[in-house]
């Protein structure tokens, strides 16, 4: 339409008929309105076409995507043609990130070169997202888009359109939290932080810029870490926005609120800690933990507020296999437990949880195992030499007591001891590692014990006796552990998928580590000859291998046996070594198998007809089959 040719001839037209007044005092608004006489607007708005890229005829067949989901392409531009005009919708685009102090001296990575990388999670009322790993910088180039949905909670509301009294009473905030990655490919959190979003209700526009400042994790939580800027818009914008000073006082109403809530419940828990004192003197040495700390952001919680209800879907199958989801890959950092006047402690809220260590397990497990259905409970005591540890129990409906490990999935079945039985009468054997228990709780119950020893072997795990359990009230448990009961207790987000393909995992893996065991026998002048028939046949020893891990129950490997002997040419020789690994590198496992005399048989195993095989899946399995040489 030469658009601009046409706006030249105006503003001449313009200045020429308005010659009286000062070639200064024409303004923008003076332009649009001779273009609109003109009836050039009108025409550049009938020859618009909005278009979807990547469409096609089928599109009216299959909708596009909902309004969740992640902006991919223009991060910095919000694409509105696949949001449902019907919905609110907050749209956060991250600018970038500076102020990474840590990071200043970092080398810029070359290209194709491995560096360690920066993660961005978000979490907002169930929904979850996360950025492009980027390099570890002073200044990240960190430049996302993400687009939230903004819903009624109430039932049958759901799809309606949010107003802005509406989003003002939604005290969710959006979480932030960042990771590093190193070249080891071991996750470390970085930082972890809240934004209350409401701010851009004030905004005529519906748009607002603004730096998120990110502190550290533990005892660096006062630290800054970086800024992060972040840009706010809503979509479809306000028709009318809020004052500033009725958010203002909207969000201090709140804080007072869960003030108040904290205060009582602190009142009451000293209250209650002193009538558990007043029962036994020794009362004062039992590990009884009513607090902990958020390693993320360094504020002190009831234990219970860290567990919650948690369905972990379809793809776990039973509970046994909840204590396998729950294993660490490696610890991040030792995490201990608080105490008012004792030692420090922390624990890593759901949302930061990466690997913590044995109380994060153990939460996690509870939650899952509470997701199931059982009467789950995470058990504060110690084990051996007097360590403090967690761990998990759950207690059937016919009285029984387990035992669940979340550290290593085992699982142990309690048998208490009778101090009152005759000194002949036979006693069951000690079945697990744990020493004593002093507390109990999940996301309803706080039980301290009561007994008059904390030994594992002695105690009695009724709950209903109060001689044996002193409990503390479910109400004030609730006011500050329930979800939403305040506004400083973090929601929980969902789980989700795995973002790892296991298939092709265990196959990079298997592909590397038959190129490390080739070049280890060229040093050693042997040849290599691979069987892949025995690998894919060694697949169903590792699943049984696994099947034992998770359920704690022997499992019968008669086919695979069976298997191998018809793989096996007569006269030859098979020999297999298993290994069970919690990371993914694989110069490290193959240093570790060739530590194992067994393993260095297979591996550098000389004779006739050699034919190797390894095969990989959590597990890894050497294996090679051979005629003597003698």
């Amino acid at each position: 339409m030469d658009i601009h040719g046409k706006i030249r001839e105006v503003l001449a037209e313009t200045l020429r008929s308005d010659k009286g007044k000062a070639q200064s005092s024409l303004s923008e608004k003076d332009l649009l309105l001779a273009l609109q006489s003109r009836g050039i607007i009108d025409d550049v708005m009938k020859d618009l076409r909005f278009t979807q890229e990547g469409g096609t005829d089928l599109e009216t067949k299959y909708p596009p995507k909902p309004a969740t989901h992640f902006i991919d392409r223009e991060i910095v531009q919000l694409k509105k043609t696949n949001i449902d005009p019907s919905r609110r919708c907050l749209y956060l685009s991250v600018l970038g990130g500076k102020a990474f102090l840590e990071h200043l001296q970092e080398p810029e990575p070359l290209p194709g070169q491995v560096c360690s990388t920066m993660t961005l999670y978000l979490h907002f009322r169930n929904q979850r997202f996360r950025s492009k790993p980027v390099p570890c910088a002073c200044e990240p180039d960190i430049r996302e888009g993400f687009l939230f949905e903004i819903f009624k909670d109430e039932m049958g509301v759901g799809t309606m359109m949010v107003g802005a009294t509406g989003m003002l009473s939604m005290s969710d905030p959006i979480q932030f939290v960042l990771t590093m990655t190193n070249t080891s490919s071991e996750t470390t959190l970085l930082s972890s932080c809240f934004l209350d979003w409401r701010v851009v209700l004030s905004q005529p526009s519906g748009k607002t810029c603004l730096a998120v400042e990110l502190m550290g994790v533990g005892s660096e939580c006062k630290v800054p870490t970086g800024i992060l800027t972040v840009s706010l818009e809503l979509y479809p914008p306000l028709s009318e926005t809020l004052c500033t000073d009725v958010i203002n006082t909207q969000q201090s109403l709140e804080r007072q609120r869960t003030a108040e809530k904290e205060r009582l419940f602190l009142v009451y828990a000293k209250q209650w800690w002193r009538e558990f004192l007043e029962i036994r003197p020794s009362h004062q040495s039992k590990l009884v933990k009513i607090f902990a700390q958020d390693d993320e952001n360094g504020i002190n919680r009831p234990v219970c507020s860290y567990v919650r209800v948690l369905h972990a879907g379809r793809p776990p199958g039973e509970p046994q296999t909840s204590g396998t989801l729950c294993q660490p890959a490696k610890p991040m950092r030792k995490l201990l437990w608080w105490e008012g006047g004792g030692k420090h402690e922390a624990v890593v809220h759901t949302h930061g949880f990466s690997c913590g260590d044995c109380e994060d397990h153990a939460t996690l497990l509870c939650s899952l195992l509470l997701g199931f259905g059982l009467d789950a409970y995470v058990c504060v005591g110690t084990k051996a030499k007097g360590v403090p540890h967690a761990w998990v129990l759950t207690c059937s409906s016919n009285g029984s007591i387990t035992f669940w490990e979340s550290l290593t999935a085992h699982r142990y079945l309690h048998r208490p001891i009778d101090p009152d039985a005759p000194p002949l009468a036979p006693q069951p054997k000690r079945s697990s590692h744990y020493c004593t228990v002093g507390c109990v709780f999940n996301h309803q119950t706080f039980l301290a014990n009561c007994q008059p020893s904390d030994a594992v072997e002695l105690c009695v795990f009724d709950f209903q006796v109060e001689s044996r359990w002193k409990a503390m009230s479910k109400e004030a448990l609730k006011s500050v552990c329930a979800p939403g009961s305040t506004t400083s207790l973090p929601p929980l987000p969902p789980l989700c998928a795995p973002s790892l393909d296991p298939a092709a995992a265990s196959n990079m893996l298997e592909l590397e580590m038959r190129y490390l065991v080739s070049e280890h026998r060229k040093d050693l002048d042997l040849a290599t000859v691979w069987n892949d028939h025995l690998s894919y046949l060694m697949s169903s020893a590792l699943s049984v291998y696994e099947l034992e891990r998770c359920t704690a129950f022997l499992a019968v490997n008669d086919e695979f046996q069976d298997a191998v002997r018809r793989a096996v040419p007569d006269g030859h020789t098979f020999k297999g070594f298993p290994i069970h690994f919690l990371h993914r590198n694989a110069r490290r496992a193959f240093v570790t198998c060739l530590k194992s005399p067994f393993c260095e048989e297979i591996v550098c195993c000389r004779g006739d007809h050699v034919r190797l095989a390894n095969v990989c899946a959590v597990w890894l399995m050497f294996a090679c089959t051979y005629r003597s040489v003698l």
